[in-house]
């Protein structure tokens, strides 16, 4: 089935399809979208969340001690990971802003892991001396953590990160284990297996290993063989030293997402299946594990809404102008290929619109030609007043805006249906505005 058919069948027949409408006709009742005040907005599926989290949780056996540690890039506005938290999840952190994000939601640091290629000295003294759990991405900077524990005491677990090795899928952008990729120590690069053994001898309190072979576009027999090879080069530790020094295993994230349709494929399962075929070793109690899951566990669980602003006719072609773009869609709209999304349109009052399939263009507000959400798409014909809804973007679309044209940021709500069909929202992030007198974006 064509990606255009699939989005007219999911508007008229999925039960997450009707979740959207039933949503976005509540949200323009409450004027959380109107078509003067509120052009564009954002809605994260609190009750989807609960579910996504319960179903990685029980992909795991209940044997081993696992911490889901919630990828914060993939949405860091601070009530998602205060939600997150109180779900029972980690959290892990790339930046020093996102540690501030992560503290602020209420995460026990001991909770908390601190990965980035390009950590400050700073912030390796402030994360040790919280307690936040560390993967050191190489050699100089395991001899930076060196310089900070001869000072002072952490209780941090520290590790290192290893690239595999095992290849790329099919973004290139998004495979972190190739021959290549910047991040952590290459484990296949003449020396560096017995640098490492020598570098855990040195340092008894070096008792992680961690690794991500890469998310969208990386099969999961990829991302589990390079799983496998950390597991191997942790085994590998323990045997060279005579003791088991490695006690944990970090195995990243990187679960791909379906974005064709309402389907959650794959699931966790259908992941933790592939990692005993390739690692058992992983399954034995003899690790303690961290996942790393972002995008997997946020991005089905939101939508933007944005209004049609106008409609023209180019070349033959329909083009709706819309106010969602590559300011909420960035990676959508300046690679296509490789980040399609799903389009539904919605009538003024938020129904799922009626009519014939009619191919046409959905783009955006910003100044510059390549500003499409979708090209040649077959939707019912938009008009003026009309809504676009964009699944699929609950991870690293709304939550991480692109400021060209200082568009402001949307306001983002979490909505919760209840038994009764009662929808219910609370305010995540306020929409941005310009004040009309002092000409600046501020929280409305």
């Amino acid at each position: 089935m064509s990606a255009s058919a699939r989005d007219k069948d999911d508007a008229g027949t999925t039960p997450e399809a009707a979740r959207r409408e039933r949503t976005l006709r509540a949200a323009v009742r409450q004027g959380l979208l109107d078509p003067e005040s509120a052009l564009l907005a954002a809605f994260v599926d609190l009750d989807g969340v609960d579910s996504t989290v319960a179903s990685l949780r029980s992909a795991f056996p209940d044997s081993l001690r696992v911490l889901h540690a919630f990828a914060a890039k993939a949405n860091c506005l601070v009530p998602v990971l205060e939600a997150l938290r109180l779900n029972g999840m980690g959290c892990e952190v790339a930046s020093a802003g996102e540690l501030a994000q992560a503290l602020a939601a209420g995460f026990d640091p001991a909770r908390i892991v601190f990965d980035s290629p390009a950590k400050t000295r700073a912030e390796l003294v402030r994360a040790l001396s919280l307690g936040v759990a560390v993967n050191a991405d190489g050699f100089q900077e395991l001899a930076r953590i060196d310089d900070i524990l001869a000072t002072r005491a952490s209780g941090s677990r520290i590790g290192v990160r290893i690239n595999p090795q095992v290849g790329g899928g099919s973004i290139s952008a998004m495979s972190t284990a190739t021959a290549t990729s910047k991040f952590g120590v290459p484990l296949a690069d003449e020396g560096n297996r017995r640098r490492l053994l020598q570098a855990y001898r040195d340092r008894p309190w070096l008792t992680w290993v961690h690794t991500h072979v890469g998310s969208q576009g990386c099969p999961l027999d990829l991302i589990a063989g390079g799983v496998a090879k950390a597991v191997e080069f942790a085994e590998e530790v323990n045997a060279h030293l005579g003791r088991r020094q490695v006690t944990g295993i970090d195995i990243g994230g990187g679960l791909p997402v379906n974005f064709d349709s309402d389907e959650t494929t794959p699931g966790f399962d259908a992941y933790v299946d592939r990692l005993r075929e390739h690692a058992p070793a992983l399954f034995s109690g003899a690790y303690e594990i961290v996942t790393e899951f972002g995008r997997s566990v946020l991005a089905k669980n939101g939508f933007m809404a944005a209004y049609v602003e106008y409609t023209k006719t180019v070349g033959g072609r329909p083009v709706a102008i819309t106010h969602a773009g590559a300011q909420v869609a960035t990676r959508t709209v300046f690679a296509p290929g490789a980040w399609p999304l799903r389009i539904e349109a919605h009538d003024p009052d938020g129904s799922a619109k009626g009519g014939p399939p009619v191919v046409q263009d959905i783009a955006g507000p910003c100044c510059f030609a390549g500003d499409l959400l979708a090209r040649e798409r077959a939707l019912p014909l938009l008009d003026a007043g009309d809504l676009v809804v964009v699944p699929d973007t609950g991870a690293y679309y709304f939550s991480t805006p692109f400021h060209y044209n200082s568009l402001p940021e949307p306001a983002v709500h979490g909505v919760r249906i209840d038994a009764g069909g009662r929808v219910t929202f609370r305010p995540l992030r306020p929409a941005r505005t310009v004040d009309p007198d002092a000409q600046f974006l501020t929280d409305r």
